[in-house]
């Protein structure tokens, strides 16, 4: 008798596909395009066409692909895919349109965002993990040490959460804009430059501060699971990003608060 043995991790990458995404202004969704990969594992004697079957799949879910599909589809990819375990990551850009902070000229900024699901033949419900980038401005540490001398830096908040539910990109957005020094916009006008300008010559709001103040609020959130906060920095006086990261766990004092203390 031939031996069944399963094959680890194959998969496909970047399959251009347009698909709606939840929306929080948009009861119906966000159009876009995203690229879809997956890793999954088969048995040896469907290893050959498998890819294809799953292109087959998307095309037979093209009317019902996205976000808020997602956690019952992958039910059906993983029985006709006969794998025993399957991921599904859809990237996308999803754009949200925004007030300027002094004239409140409407301008709209992409975000590049993330949606996972994994699942096994065993589970009931899959692990459907967001994870969204959102850029901003805060101070570069160095110029804290003289009076006068502030100057900001590129900081990129990169938010992962599991949820009981979805989570609209619009909300973590909003958070990181709160706790930055400053936004980042696609347009502004002088006069909202030049409020740009002062405010980061005159006030000090480090990537340091700011990743412990959205910690905070994820931590508070009884609708998340879990979160990973990951914050890049782009200072100008060198050519290389530091980072601070955090994510709710067991072994990270305060990652998370319980709700009866």
């Amino acid at each position: 008798m031939k031996e069944k043995r399963y094959l680890a991790d194959v998969g496909m990458k970047n399959l251009p596909f347009p698909m709606k995404v939840t929306s929080k202004v948009k009861a119906d969704g966000q159009f876009t395009v995203a690229n879809i990969s997956i890793n999954a594992r088969v048995m040896q004697e469907f290893e050959a066409g498998w890819i294809d079957k799953f292109i087959e799949i998307v095309h037979q879910h093209r009317d019902r692909i996205g976000t808020k599909t997602l956690r019952t589809n992958i039910k059906e990819y993983i029985k006709k895919l006969h794998a025993s375990t399957i991921r599904i990551d859809f990237d996308y850009p999803y754009f949200i349109e925004k007030l300027t902070p002094v004239s409140k000229e409407k301008c709209l900024v992409r975000y590049f965002c993330t949606y996972s699901a994994k699942i096994s033949s065993v589970d009931t419900k899959p692990v459907v993990i967001f994870k969204i980038q959102i850029p901003a401005i805060t101070t570069y540490p160095a110029s804290t040490e003289k009076a006068g001398g502030l100057f900001g830096q590129l900081s990129i908040v990169e938010i992962e959460v599991e949820s009981k539910r979805d989570i609209y990109p619009e909300d973590l957005v909003r958070i990181v804009d709160r706790h930055a020094l400053v936004p980042v916009y696609s347009f502004l006008t002088k006069e909202d430059q030049n409020f740009v300008i002062q405010k980061v010559h005159s006030e000090k709001r480090t990537s340091v501060i700011m990743t412990d103040e959205i910690k905070n609020e994820l931590a508070h959130n009884s609708m998340i699971n879990w979160y990973s906060i990951r914050c890049s920095n782009f200072g100008m006086l060198h050519s290389y990003s530091t980072i601070i990261s955090t994510e709710k766990s067991a072994w990270i004092p305060w990652s998370g608060y319980d709700e009866k203390i």
